[in-house]
């Protein structure tokens, strides 16, 4: 799937607090007709510890415990539609990756671990950072041993001789058109060789981009940030488990360009990563028999997790919707795209009248009659 287009239409400006989203939500749902007590809400989120305070907001408002259709990274696992559907008059799946943020440093991908001893910040989400991190060792290969130069009044490329092998199994491979001089017969040739690289001539887009810059004739400046996504791309083995190990790897391949010369590529990451499962996980929800006949509310959006103050035991989370689907009994459904979901969900009240309170029910239970277990 390209997410090219997509991820630019992905807006952040609709985030709202969680504790203003579920109650938004539930009234949404209960004005499709969806009945009090009979709704069974549905988390697909990250197993990290700071998606607690979600999964405690949508008990607290929706009046049961969630189902869990969530694997590590925020993926959707589509083979539990079945099990769901089978709990309630009225489903609601609400699907989010999730990304740190501290707002001390203004940084995507980082969130305060307050179970550590020296409450440090680490990367989350840490299964996504650990599936960017050999892309970015690609990357950072590769704008480190291409260098722009000049010969005469023209400018060149001198490139790493690995990154111009083209029979490689894996890596970050060069569109070459766009960054060297072509002829009618394909690349020009080189304007010199040495030991472990090549020089060629900057193609004209390059070589205008670059018009400004300084360069003394025999010497070099390495690309850096120069290497925009545009220039690049990768290929790697990924085993096509859907759902499995590599899934969230799988989804995110054609988009890492863009992902690691993003400003905040773990934010990039989780935006894209969320479209594709909303894509993905609606078809599964489509094609599904389990559902027919019930309300449903499938909504994808990402978390983010401000990080917990000093006196804080949760994160300041918010919730920025993406995409819904929404079907009604009779079989009739449609999709509420980001603009319009948030419109939708805009005319919600903040109040919910049904909601529980949590203190009063566990007291409630620890002051039930013991139920004796016979065997």
């Amino acid at each position: 799937m390209d997410t090219g287009s997509a991820l630019e239409n992905f807006k952040l400006d609709g985030m709202m607090r969680y504790s203003v989203f579920v109650p938004r939500l539930y009234n949404f749902c209960k004005s499709l007709g969806m009945e009090t007590g009979k709704i069974m809400p549905s988390r697909a989120f990250c197993s990290d510890e700071n998606q607690g305070y979600p999964v405690i907001l949508i008990a607290k408002h929706f009046g049961t415990f969630p189902f869990n259709h969530g694997q590590v990274g925020g993926i959707v696992a589509t083979d539990r539609h079945g099990p769901h559907a089978h709990h309630g008059d009225a489903m609601v799946i609400i699907q989010a990756c999730h990304v740190g943020y501290d707002p001390e440093t203004k940084s995507f991908g980082v969130y305060r671990r307050l179970q550590t001893s020296d409450n440090c910040n680490s990367t989350s989400c840490g299964k996504v950072d650990l599936t960017l991190q050999w892309y970015r060792n690609e990357y950072d290969f590769a704008h480190e041993n291409i260098f722009i130069g000049k010969t005469g009044n023209r400018i060149t490329l001198t490139i790493d001789n690995q990154l111009l092998r083209d029979d490689r199994h894996e890596g970050l491979f060069l569109r070459l058109n766009r960054l060297l001089a072509m002829t009618d017969g394909g690349l020009s040739a080189p304007v010199s060789a040495q030991s472990t690289s090549r020089t060629y001539f900057a193609s004209d887009d390059i070589a205008s981009s670059l018009a400004g810059l300084e360069i003394a004739e025999g010497s070099a400046i390495s690309v850096g940030s120069r290497l925009t996504a545009q220039y690049f791309y990768y290929r790697k083995d990924i085993a096509p488990d859907i759902e499995g190990r590599d899934h969230l790897e799988a989804n995110l391949l054609n988009s890492m360009p863009r992902i690691v010369t993003s400003r905040s590529p773990l934010l990039a990451a989780a935006q894209i990563n969320s479209q594709i499962e909303f894509d993905r996980t609606f078809r599964t929800i489509a094609k599904n028999h389990d559902y027919a006949g019930k309300f449903l509310v499938f909504i994808s959006g990402i978390h983010i997790d401000i990080s917990p103050k000093p006196g804080q035991l949760f994160p300041l989370t918010k919730y920025v919707p993406w995409a819904a689907y929404v079907q009604k009994p009779d079989g009739s459904h449609h999709i509420l795209e980001q603009a319009e979901l948030l419109a939708e969900l805009r005319k919600q009240s903040t109040d919910n009248p049904d909601q529980i309170q949590l203190d009063q029910a566990i007291h409630v239970m620890e002051d039930a009659q013991e139920v004796r277990v016979e065997y």
